[in-house]
């Protein structure tokens, strides 16, 4: 009857009361067997339509007595008793008087369905407790001390790895061990709940959406050779069509152990006064409207091999380019005198530059404010032992010890002074400036194409 609605079953009983059609036209036009359309002719003189809804109870033990007792009283067949009582199958009936006759009335009981459970009273008394100091007791103890050594190497590893342990590395582990030790043990070690654990599980099993990301991550951090941290990450990211919240950046860097590099100080070249202190023309007002309009400069020191060098770069302040640089063995005046003279070589007739400096006695020295006032270049220093005042320069002494000095191995000093080259046309051309989403040459060229 499952395959007819109640409408097809009840346009094909009233078709067969109608008179039109006999009980085996009618049957076979609907591809079913004469007996089982009988069935419904006879369900249907009882209860009406009402009847082909199957119910999905269990029977009594008195019904079914009564029902026995009425197909026997009456000699109805089991078909007729079927449709009488508005049960669906009269196989049911045929099943209890067998059952009946074989076994008695016990036999027409209702059974639960399902397994049938244990009380707790009932299992705790079933559960078998090994005896102090047992066999069975020592050998579960032993399996026990195995499981926590296993497991909390597995998370030692991990912590070394990481630091921090998570419950997602802790069901990690789990998930790896299951196999070897029962999970509920092995979650009430690793001091997390069973659900969370299988909660994790899930998550662990679905497919990385941020797969792609993490991968593009890692590639500009090892491009850059650990140098971009991840507001700089997220700007490259942004460059490359994707908008990423810095938020997520920090939080994926984290995750997969990628960190920028610390910095640290610098070498001192102030020695008192020895020549002329200028003004402090530049005020921390480190920004400029065009290039070549405010320089800054500064030695920073180096130890390697047992040896020190001496770095004085200049910087232009409008796009934090690196003008020239040199680097010597001595920070003697030659090292900034050739330096001027190399970035003088770079600065157009027509200008109003500012160069800025600390009061380091190289930058007090007679030659080098001749050399600045023959140019018309004024002159501007930071104040007495006020570092903030050339912030900007500090700035890339930092980056460059950090990014470039302690991060690389180097086989000799020729081969640093090589390496050193690299990374200052690394970081003009192609190192991008989170300020100016920018590399500093990118930035030039772009203002003066517009100009």
């Amino acid at each position: 009857m499952s395959k007819f609605t109640l409408e097809e079953i009840n346009e094909a009983v009233e078709h067969y009361f109608n008179g039109k059609e006999t009980a085996k036209d009618i049957a076979k036009s609907l591809g079913i067997n004469q007996s089982t359309f009988n069935e419904w002719i006879k369900h249907y003189e009882h209860n009406g339509l009402s009847v082909y809804v199957k119910p999905y109870t269990s029977y009594t033990l008195e019904f079914k007595l009564n029902v026995l007792k009425y197909m026997t009283e009456n000699g109805t067949s089991s078909y007729e008793t079927a449709a009488i009582f508005n049960i669906p199958s009269p196989s049911n009936i045929r099943t209890w008087k067998r059952k009946l006759e074989a076994q008695g009335i016990d036999a027409l009981q209702s059974k639960k369905k399902g397994r049938p459970t244990l009380k707790k009273e009932v299992k705790k008394q079933l559960k078998i407790i090994p005896t102090e100091g047992s066999v069975e007791a020592l050998e579960a103890r032993i399996k026990q001390l195995e499981m926590e050594n296993e497991y909390f190497k597995k998370v030692e590893c991990l912590s070394s790895k990481q630091g921090k342990i998570t419950k997602q590395d802790k069901a990690h582990v789990v998930y790896e061990l299951r196999h070897k030790y029962p999970v509920k043990a092995l979650v009430k070690l690793a001091g997390i709940p069973r659900s969370t654990y299988y909660d994790l599980v899930k998550r662990m099993n679905r497919p990385d959406s941020d797969a792609d990301l993490k991968a593009e991550i890692k590639s500009i951090y090892e491009e850059h050779e650990g140098r971009y941290g991840y507001r700089r990450i997220r700007d490259e990211l942004v460059n490359r069509g994707k908008k990423v919240n810095h938020k997520k950046v920090h939080r994926i860097m984290k995750m997969l152990g990628l960190k920028c590099l610390v910095r640290l100080k610098k070498y001192r070249s102030y020695k008192g006064t020895v020549g002329k202190i200028a003004p402090n023309h530049l005020d921390r007002q480190f920004t400029a409207d065009a290039p070549n309009e405010k320089w800054v400069t500064d030695i920073t020191e180096f130890k390697l091999f047992g040896e020190k060098l001496y770095l004085s770069p200049v910087l232009d302040l409008f796009n934090g380019e690196i003008i020239t640089y040199t680097i010597g063995s001595r920070p003697t005046y030659s090292l900034v005198s050739e330096m001027l003279e190399k970035a003088l070589e770079c600065l157009p007739e027509d200008h109003q530059l500012l160069m800025h400096s600390d009061q380091g006695w190289h930058y007090q020295m007679k030659q080098y404010r001749h050399a600045l006032q023959t140019r018309g270049i004024r002159q501007s220093m930071s104040r007495k032992g006020n570092c903030y005042d050339n912030s900007v320069m500090e700035n890339f002494f930092g980056i460059l010890k950090s990014e470039f000095l302690y991060y690389k191995d180097f086989e000799n000093v020729e081969h640093f002074k090589q390496e050193l080259e690299k990374y200052i046309e690394y970081y003009n051309t192609k190192r991008m400036k989170a300020k100016l989403k920018m590399s500093p040459v990118q930035y030039r060229t772009h203002f003066e194409q517009a100009a």
